[in-house]
């Protein structure tokens, strides 16, 4: 079983994609480096609470759709 780390990765790459967003427009909707936001997309690194927050505004989802894995 893939750790929440990969799993939240995932989950992102799949909204962002699906939403026609390249890493770079992504990350530079949220104010972020591409970077961090493929750290995050592999199940490198977490985002803070306050990028959460971020990720719901932008993509206009709530935070806990965001953690709905199949």
């Amino acid at each position: 079983m893939a750790t929440l780390r990969k799993q939240f990765g995932q989950r992102l790459r799949e909204i962002r994609s699906e939403r026609g967003l390249t890493q770079e427009r992504f990350a530079e909707m949220l104010g972020i480096s591409v970077d961090f936001l493929s750290l995050v997309e592999r199940g490198r690194n977490a985002p803070s609470f306050e990028t959460l927050e971020l990720l719901s505004k932008r993509l206009k989802m709530p935070v806990a759709e965001l953690f709905t894995f199949e």
